[in-house]
């Protein structure tokens, strides 16, 4: 039952989108990808909607995707893309790659399906090249006190079941800061509004792995 519901939510990610990337969201993504550069790496890349927005900075660019169904859709995309992308089917949790990797990592919208959140930041860390940056855009929750942040608390699982395992009240910037990463930049925006209340707290910004010593 849970590949069938996979299957099904890769089907309609994109047309789900469609609305959210018209109204904003497609400017975020190349807001949040403008810093990118050198070897890149995408981790959970979904079905590849943050290709278009990466600069000519980017000399190799690898994306990584958990669950098959969205893999699949994704290397549809990255057919098409002129840099030719590997796609890489694993958890963010569990990157198969060496040690100092990678200039850049990229992640959007994507630490609220990851079972383990703080792992994931973990192995970005480590992929990482030191002085490299990890480049953010993660929708989170409300600021303790507003009435949002009692809905995504209230409606958390029956939110999960229809939104792919999205949980809408993950304390994001907080998982951050306690990461092995230094944040640079967080910038506490909202998505567009056609996303919903639920969904619309967000950060974008950057965090730096810092230099060994």
């Amino acid at each position: 039952m849970p590949q069938v519901c996979d299957r099904a939510f890769a089907a309609i990610y994109d047309p789900l989108f469609a609305g959210l990337e018209r109204s904003g969201l497609s400017a975020l993504r190349r807001e949040q990808l403008a810093g990118a550069g050198g070897e890149t790496l995408e981790v959970g890349a979904g079905t590849g909607l943050n290709l278009e927005h990466y600069p000519a900075t980017v000399t190799r660019l690898v994306l990584s995707e958990p669950e098959p169904a969205m893999a699949k859709n994704l290397r549809r995309r990255a057919e098409d893309d002129p840099r030719s992308p590997e796609v890489v089917i694993a958890p963010g949790e569990a990157l198969p790659f060496p040690d100092a990797s990678f200039q850049t990592v990229t992640a959007s919208l994507m630490l609220c399906t990851a079972p383990d959140p703080g792992a994931v930041l973990v192995e970005i860390a480590r992929v990482l090249r030191p002085r490299g940056r990890y480049l953010f855009l993660e929708h989170v929750r409300a600021h303790e006190g507003e009435r949002r942040a009692s809905w995504q608390d209230r409606l958390e699982r029956p939110w999960s079941l229809f939104a792919g395992g999205c949980h809408p009240n993950r304390e994001t910037a907080a998982l951050l800061r306690s990461s092995p990463l230094t944040v640079e930049r967080l910038d506490q925006i909202e998505m567009p509004r056609i996303a919903g209340p639920l969904v619309r707290p967000a950060i974008i910004g950057s965090a730096i792995r810092p230099a060994e010593r």
